[in-house]
């Protein structure tokens, strides 16, 4: 299984930031800061509440056919239609009432202000979905422990490439691999920077 940062490195990622730099006038690299660090977010943010509700509703929407992956072949229609709305709902359903503390971690982690970011995470949310939808088709997914293990994979990829790159950025102790010392250790806030601090605020730390 890939990890999530494999959409990234495509010609599709690239589009992606091309078109969050032309709708929020940020440069290449502070569009990549946000992605990279709002995508490994959001998919522990849903692993999280497949883990505390079962998944039926993320499930329900992934296969119910309004998310089918469809907007990843038009990117451009999606940015260029400017309605980001359905986003929004995503992002309230996904994150409750947590957004406002990603959206300022993610601010502090990567230097953007929090205006600029409460804008791209709307954008981001149907393509999250989108990709995911797509995952839970190619692997079969018809469960809520099928869609725990599949968020899990792309966290946590599967060896080599953006995988280990991803697990790197949210390996807590350096031990190469996700776990619960890892999770731990972002519930502490032990590790200050990088994603310790937004992780730890996304499982359950007020």
């Amino acid at each position: 299984m890939s990890g999530i940062l494999d959409l990234l490195n495509s010609d599709t990622g690239k589009q992606l930031i091309s078109s969050i730099t032309e709708k929020t006038g940020i440069n290449a690299s502070q569009a990549t800061a946000v992605v990279s660090s709002s995508l490994p977010a959001m998919l522990g943010a849903m692993k999280n509440n497949v883990s505390n509700d079962g998944g039926s509703g993320l499930l329900g929407a992934l296969t119910g056919g309004r998310h089918d992956g469809s907007i990843l072949d038009n990117l451009g229609g999606f940015f260029n239609g400017g309605d980001f709305s359905e986003g929004s709902k995503i992002l309230g359903h996904v994150l409750g009432g947590k957004q406002d503390t990603v959206v300022n971690n993610l601010s502090q982690n990567t230097g953007v202000d929090t205006g600029i970011i409460s804008k791209i995470l709307p954008m981001l949310a149907p393509i999250i979905m989108g990709y995911l939808a797509k995952q839970t088709k190619s692997n079969g997914v018809t469960d809520g422990a099928g869609l725990g293990g599949l968020l899990g994979g792309l966290l946590g990829g599967s060896g080599g490439g953006s995988g280990s790159i991803l697990t790197s950025v949210l390996d807590q102790n350096g031990d190469g691999k996700l776990d619960a010392s890892d999770a731990m250790a972002a519930l502490s806030g032990k590790k200050k920077g990088g994603l310790g601090s937004l992780l730890g605020g996304l499982f359950g730390r007020k």
